[in-house]
């Protein structure tokens, strides 16, 4: 299926609805990613921290004739945000993967205490301009942080991928992104760990579409213009998923959905302005 797109600042594209590939590793995690890109996902999301470049990597190579469509990416760990680690771990990532270039190439964390995500920022701009990436964002990036880094280095972040899902829908980051054409993409989309898919406003919308909670979840996602990566091994999850593409949902439910936010709505209290992540 033709996955819509949305476009930033920049004019850079990405899918509407992406794939997560947290803790897809091994041939399993080959397998499952190679499922995903046969099912028509584009967008693969990968870190280095997730210790899998290598399996996603396998499974782009061995769907070579889909190469062009698909969108590889990864993320800078916290401990090598100075600029020559920084550029090495971007290297390194590539080599992982065993692809010639990576396409996306983002900031883990801000981590603000290190006082270093700028020299990072700055390393994957080189990074870029060596094509060993062809665009760059961030990930968990406050306004303060989006500002600062393009104040220091004149360059804006395509994306910024952050927490987002119903219990914390980050309306106020979403309306900054959308206001500087910034794609925003969600980590843990459809929760973690938590009640979400059994929370009662859910289910009874799902009833009315005769869809699943998961799939309402992601539609509201797609609906406020959020990008979801929502990590499925399974050929019947995988297609359920892309599925919520299909599902129109009206201005009152998306309301009623957002209106399960709640200030402790955070997975595990992880916080950019105060967390650091290596």
């Amino acid at each position: 299926m033709a996955i819509p797109q949305l476009s930033s600042f920049s004019g850079y594209r990405l899918p509407a609805l992406g794939f997560g590939t947290y803790r897809l590793n091994g041939t399993a995690g080959v397998e499952a990613i190679g499922r995903a890109i046969d099912n028509g996902y584009t967008l693969l999301d990968s870190a280095f921290n997730y210790d899998n470049e290598g399996a996603v990597g396998a499974a782009v190579r061995a769907h070579r004739s889909a190469r062009e469509q698909l969108v590889v990416t990864s993320k800078l760990p916290g401990r090598h945000q100075r600029f020559a680690a920084a550029l090495e771990t971007v290297e390194e990532s590539v080599y992982r993967t065993g692809l010639d270039h990576l396409d996306l190439y983002l900031i883990h964390w801000p981590n603000p205490s290190q006082h270093l995500y700028v020299e990072a920022w700055a390393a994957l701009i080189e990074a870029r301009s060596r094509g060993l990436v062809h665009e760059i964002g961030v990930c968990n990036f406050l306004p303060e942080h989006l500002e600062r880094i393009e104040a220091e280095t004149g360059v804006r972040p395509v994306v910024n991928q952050i927490e987002l899902h119903p219990y914390f829908p980050q309306t106020d980051a979403l309306a900054y992104h959308r206001e500087h054409g910034i794609l925003t993409q969600a980590w843990s989309p459809i929760g973690r760990g938590n009640d979400l898919l059994s929370n009662r406003t859910i289910t009874a919308i799902a009833d009315q579409h005769r869809i699943s909670a998961a799939q309402t979840v992601l539609a509201w996602h797609v609906a406020v213009g959020a990008i979801p990566l929502p990590k499925a091994a399974t050929q019947q999850r995988q297609l359920e998923n892309l599925g919520a593409l299909d599902v129109v949902l009206s201005a009152a439910e998306v309301a009623a959905i957002t209106a399960l936010g709640r200030p402790d709505g955070r997975i595990n209290n992880q916080d950019p302005a105060a967390y650091e992540e290596f």
